[in-house]
């Protein structure tokens, strides 16, 4: 029993030496309050402490990862989306941290979501989809500015998920095909533009010399011929054919000049065209103007009109 009161004060020195004792790790840094007074930021390591008169707060200095709840935001075109995010920020001033605010990690949680609304209701949709490296800038610096008096910095905001409707995401589709659409078009119509002229500069190449052409032309036959078919079109130029049908044309008029066309002959769809000549005569066996072999013209024959 008499050994109790000693006890008594052993346990009570143990109690008071682990108080003012702490240990810090690598990450961690105390602020210290001295009688409810700030007097300073110590750690890493061995920390000795006043009993009674000195408090310690830890603050972890790592990298704190804040999951941003999914918002609904509407953007400036009026289209109503849900997007969250990630913001990634770490203490850089622990007095900070524990004095200029009650619980930082709340306090930026709830900054952060209020500055994802705002700006992304400052843009379009097609911003938010397109441009997120940009989106993430702006979040980020707003963020990094509005922390600085808490002692924080943020290192980096990424925008995780936009969530849209499913007729927005339909009427997206159709535009992208619709864009889809109108950029084959305009490739289709500048490659033919460029063929063409690609064809222009080439038929002036080839009218500088005309056995280019006939070249051109038997190449186009050899081409064909190693073809296993049995039809061979042969290419004949325009002028060709056009001197060839002029000859035709002057030939027809001179043979229809020589041949009049027998009565009840028409052509197809016309009306008959008649022949009148008048008969010849002989001059009287006493006539000295004119010998009895000589006799009237005869007058040119009309041709049908079909011929």
């Amino acid at each position: 029993m008499a050994l109790i009161p000693y006890a008594v004060v052993v346990v009570l020195l143990a109690g008071l030496l682990l108080s003012m004792v702490r240990v810090l790790r690598e990450y961690e840094r105390g602020v210290v309050f001295t009688l409810g007074r700030f007097s300073g930021v110590k750690g890493p390591g061995l920390i000795i402490l006043v009993p009674f008169v000195q408090q310690l707060v830890r603050v972890d200095l790592r990298m704190i990862v804040l999951d941003v709840p999914s918002q609904d935001v509407i953007s400036r075109d009026n289209v109503s989306v849900k997007v969250n995010a990630v913001v990634y920020f770490r203490v850089v001033d622990p007095d900070k941290a524990v004095i200029q605010v009650e619980n930082y990690l709340e306090a930026t949680s709830q900054l952060a979501q209020t500055t994802l609304r705002s700006v992304l209701g400052k843009h379009d949709l097609d911003d938010m989809l397109a441009e997120r490296d940009k989106l993430n800038a702006d979040l980020r610096a707003i963020l990094d500015a509005q922390t600085d008096a808490w002692g924080i910095k943020v290192s980096n905001v990424e925008i995780k998920h936009v969530d849209i409707d499913e007729s927005m995401v339909r009427a997206i589709a159709q535009q992208a095909e619709a864009e889809r659409n109108r950029r084959a078009r305009v490739i289709n119509a500048e490659g033919e533009f460029q063929a063409a002229e690609r064809l222009v500069q080439a038929a002036q190449r080839l009218s500088e010399v005309p056995e280019a052409m006939l070249l051109r032309y038997l190449s186009t036959l050899n081409d064909i011929a190693n073809d296993r078919s049995s039809t061979i079109v042969f290419p004949v130029p325009i002028d060709v054919l056009s001197g060839v049908m002029d000859s035709v044309g002057n030939a027809l008029k001179g043979w229809g000049g020589g041949r009049p066309q027998a009565r009840g002959q028409t052509g197809a769809g016309s009306a008959p065209d008649t022949v009148t000549a008048r008969p010849a005569t002989t001059a009287a066996p006493g006539d000295a103007s004119g010998s009895g072999n000589d006799a009237e013209p005869v007058a040119p024959a009309t041709l049908p009109s079909g011929l």
